[in-house]
């Protein structure tokens, strides 16, 4: 670190300062709107402490987890869910929280990809101590994204694998009977999905995509404890445990994290990529705007009539989703030819049938509702059920 006189001293414990300074927020903790932040010069040993102490505010403050509850961590073995398993963790054995925990890891099927950042998940199962559970979307649907991407191309991937992944979470978050789903995703995740919902006009779910706790009517309800820390703040966090400076740059470089912290290898053409870089750009001329971002998606007042569809089950796997809604299947000879099915079921189906692009296109409830209020309100027949293709999710 350096001795007296190495350079400016840390503003919270008497060492110097040793490396770049984030942004520390003062007075509480992130969980409450309108907070202040500023840069403080603090050295590396506080910043973890920083780090550590405002998430627990954040799980403290807002109440997500309960004494006796089982949790599980969603982990992929990239720097955001490795770091959210670390710190929770750490944080259940120093501060007691009585839960038991869990890392829970969707395998896609994306060669070259997921089966190396399986391996680093592995690794954190036995440096954490915490049982791990995987499930496939081979086993669960019978598909590969790999074999999916060679059906489909590139284009409305992403499509398949969210709904896919989002259900395959939720089975194998039953499958570990836990009580909730812990998630790592960040505020800049959350400022994209807000700026994504409202560039679709999906206004009614910015109270999900910025809620810290979500899915209390799902099956498994879901939380965001990385609500309020910068992508910025987890990267440079690693840097704390590893043990020595060879493992630093041969672990976090070269095995995972810096590497996952770049895109998928089927993602590089996915919408949120866009927003993504504008965030960036916005950044670079407002530092906060990130926050300003999420701040604005939980003020928006929604009017009565804009509402979340309602929970549904589907008929034919019973999972409970908002997108179990009416589907009209083509040309079907069989009756019903109306079925109540959830969206991964209709993407399946598409897939097995040799129809890929079936399910693709905007299905969302609100605005199909929209669209049926307008068509009828000018007499004409309403045809929602065919495909939008303006966006493909």
């Amino acid at each position: 670190m350096g001795g007296p006189g190495a350079g400016p001293e840390c503003k919270i414990g008497p060492r110097p300062v040793a490396e770049r300074n984030p942004p520390v927020a003062h007075g509480a903790a992130r969980g409450g709107p309108g907070l202040k932040f500023v840069s403080l010069k603090i050295c590396r040993e506080c910043f973890y402490t920083v780090f550590e102490d405002e998430i627990h505010s954040v799980i403290v403050e807002n109440q997500l987890f309960k004494p006796g509850e089982r949790i599980a961590i969603g982990a992929s073995g990239g720097k955001d869910s490795t770091v959210l398993a670390y710190v929770l963790s750490e944080l259940n054995r120093r501060h007691n929280y009585g839960v038991d925990l869990f890392l829970l890891s969707v395998d896609e099927g994306i060669t070259g990809y997921r089966d190396d950042s399986l391996e680093t998940v592995k690794r954190n199962e036995v440096q954490y101590g915490l049982p791990l559970k995987v499930v496939s979307y081979k086993e669960l649907y019978g598909w590969t994204m790999d074999e999916i991407v060679k059906i489909i191309g590139l284009k409305n991937n992403c499509t398949f694998c969210g709904v896919f992944r989002r259900q395959a979470l939720d089975r194998g978050a039953a499958l570990l009977k836990v009580d909730k789903l812990a998630t790592g995703h960040n505020a800049d995740d959350i400022a994209e999905t807000v700026l994504l919902n409202i560039l679709r006009g999906d206004i009614a779910r910015l109270s999900r995509c910025t809620s810290i706790t979500t899915g209390e009517d799902g099956p498994i309800p879901r939380c965001k404890p990385f609500k309020y820390t910068y992508e910025k703040e987890i990267v440079i966090y690693p840097f704390h445990w590893l043990p020595n400076l060879n493992q630093l740059f041969t672990y976090a470089y070269f095995k995972r994290l810096d590497y996952f912290s770049t895109e998928c290898i089927y993602s590089p053409n996915a919408y949120r990529g866009f927003a993504r870089e504008f965030i960036k750009d916005l950044e670079r001329i407002r530092p906060r705007a990130i926050l300003d971002i999420i701040k604005s998606g939980e003020d928006f007042r929604i009017s009565t009539s804009t509402k979340m569809p309602e929970q549904g089950i589907c008929e034919r796997c019973g999972y409970i989703s908002s997108q179990a809604r009416l589907f009209r299947m083509p040309n079907c000879a069989r009756k019903p030819a109306s079925l109540k099915w959830c969206k991964a079921c209709v993407l399946l189906e598409g897939l097995n049938r040799g129809l890929p692009k079936l399910g693709i296109g905007r299905s969302r409830g609100l605005n199909n509702d929209r669209k049926k209020d307008m068509k009828q309100s000018h007499g004409t027949e309403n045809i929602g059920s065919k495909q939008c293709g303006t966006l493909d999710f």
